[in-house]
């Protein structure tokens, strides 16, 4: 087992539940502000930092954010990548993501296939995932050309999660897009998700509140990425406020993943 899974799943049995800080560096002013945010997020109680964006997130300011934020951090940094350009090999591990959804054999096979060989040279840990996009689907969707899982259709996300696991995924991510206008998907379907896998269940798109990260948490996400929360304000402030409200909710859990 890697290194940064076995942090992820000692964590989770540890924890309950986990907060992930994503950092879309594009989404910033400035690189410097971008790293800031990251270093931040870490010190103020973020379980790992994820960097990544659907689109122009790679090469020479990938590696920059990256190995500025790993050298001032003591959890791991986690790759989101948006395309085979968002690899770097300072980071500790990437989410190998098989989109499930999208209209296009690229973004289920294709890019994971032209993106394995440096993912191993490089040796970064590769964290098996299978990807589903809810709606609105923001960037994501349009980029990735989904056929995105309407809102209302709770059975139809539990069924794409199943369907990943059988096919060896590590962890599910559901994904709004971000800052969608309606918030993070429904209680009900991440409750459906939950209760149909074995393995973490991780959920992107629309968290921003105290008040939504305890629900979904309650419905059975083992993790929350929040990215739009942190980009302005206080962002010690509200990484703390959101890790420890996750935290919370997940408290006492006992769940015994299957991976």
């Amino acid at each position: 087992m890697g290194k940064t899974k076995k942090y992820l799943l000692d964590s989770l049995h540890e924890k309950g539940a986990l907060m992930a800080a994503l950092i879309d560096p594009l989404d910033y002013s400035s690189l410097d502000l971008a790293i800031k945010a990251g270093v931040t997020s870490a010190q103020a109680g973020a379980d790992y930092v994820l960097v990544g964006g659907s689109t122009g997130v790679g090469g020479e300011l990938l590696d920059t954010v990256v190995k500025e934020i790993k050298s001032a951090i003591s959890v791991p940094l986690v790759l989101f990548p948006g395309n085979v350009t968002t690899v770097s090999k300072y980071a500790d591990a990437l989410y190998f993501m098989s989109m499930l959804n999208s209209r296009n054999p690229y973004w289920i096979s294709g890019a994971q296939i032209l993106a394995a060989p440096t993912v191993a040279q490089y040796k970064v840990e590769a964290l098996s995932m299978g990807y589903m996009v809810v709606e609105p689907g923001g960037t994501v969707g349009w980029v990735g050309d989904a056929n995105k899982i309407p809102r209302t259709k709770p059975a139809l996300a539990a069924a794409t999660a199943l369907a990943s696991e059988f096919m060896g995924a590590n962890f599910v991510l559901s994904d709004a897009g971000s800052n969608p206008a309606d918030g993070p998907i429904p209680s009900n379907m991440a409750r459906a998700i939950s209760d149909a896998i074995s393995i973490p269940y991780i959920v992107g798109g629309g968290v921003r509140t105290v008040a939504q990260a305890k629900e979904i948490v309650k419905a059975g996400a083992d993790i929350i990425q929040i990215g739009t929360a942190i980009e302005g304000g206080d962002v010690g402030k509200t990484v703390s406020s959101l890790a420890q409200a996750i935290h919370s909710a997940g408290k006492g859990r006992c769940k015994d993943f299957s991976v």
